[in-house]
């Protein structure tokens, strides 16, 4: 779930919230104020988790066979494309990998050049261990600038009061600590970068894998054995690793035939970034 939804999430309780509480003095009508509030709330929280959990939760109840495309099947679980061919089914899967702490050099501080020095062997150790073909995929484009720096800097306010709040604990968890200050570092850094005139880039990154069964099933297992094995492997690289479901899972999948817009990268991917 991306920073936007969630902010909209936390307004919209807010309001509800404030609804209910004020409803009471109203007596019968407060009552109703107070029902219709509460269907809201229910109402926009069975959209935010529509994909992830509602809509895969009815695919797999109802039995229902999602065919997104001709000789494909999405799995009942809306976790993996399936395709039947030559007798083998193929079963086909994503993973989010968005490499947080491995930015370019000019974002990072002093002290994690040893990481970027390590990471290319780190890559090539991890690949040496995998048995199986993965892709690793970044797509980049171009963004309005106006629009990625208010995202930088509201990124930036909610890592700032999470700061403020971990330095105000009882007991401060220092590695919770210099986690959120190394982020802030690298986000101020890109707002400085635009203020020097750079032109900011939106970069979407996921892993993508193929395993093959003799049924539906024994593909699907096995493919979430192989990105399981992917998650297990490239956690070295500190991703932030999600397994892609319900409608991002289309979307990842036809970008295998056509490139989306820059609008559908943002709108639909912002949780990666």
């Amino acid at each position: 779930m991306d920073l936007k939804t969630i902010i909209y999430l936390a307004v919209c309780t807010l309001i509800v919230f404030i609804v209910i509480v004020g409803s009471f003095q109203y007596g019968i009508v407060g009552i109703v104020m107070i029902i219709i509030a509460l269907v809201a709330m229910f109402a926009i929280l069975l959209l935010a988790f529509a994909d992830f959990l509602i809509i895969p939760f009815l695919a797999k109840t109802l039995k229902i066979t999602i065919v997104p495309v001709k000789n494909y099947i999405m799995t009942n679980n809306l976790d993996a494309m399936i395709k039947y061919s030559n007798g083998v089914y193929y079963a086909t899967g994503y993973l989010t990998a968005n490499i947080y702490n491995y930015v370019f050099t000019q974002e990072q501080a002093t002290e994690d050049e040893p990481d970027l020095i390590a990471a290319p062997d780190k890559w090539e150790k991890a690949v040496m261990n995998i048995h199986f073909p993965f892709k690793f995929n970044v797509i980049a484009a171009s963004e309005e600038i106006q629009n990625y720096r208010d995202e930088l800097e509201s990124k930036r306010g909610l890592l700032e009061f999470q700061y403020s709040k971990e330095m105000q604990a009882t007991n401060p968890n220092q590695m919770s600590i210099e986690a959120i200050r190394r982020q802030i570092s690298v986000i101020q850094t890109r707002i400085d970068k635009i203020g020097e005139g750079q032109k900011p880039l939106v970069n979407i990154m996921y892993i993508e894998t193929t395993a093959v069964g003799v049924s539906p099933k024994e593909a699907s297992d096995n493919l979430t054995n192989q990105l399981n094995e992917l998650q297990t492997i490239f956690n070295v690289f500190d991703l932030s690793i999600t397994r892609i479901v319900g409608r991002e899972l289309y979307i990842l999948f036809k970008m295998n035939y056509a490139l989306p817009s820059l609008d559908d990268l943002v709108n639909e991917f912002n949780m990666q970034r």
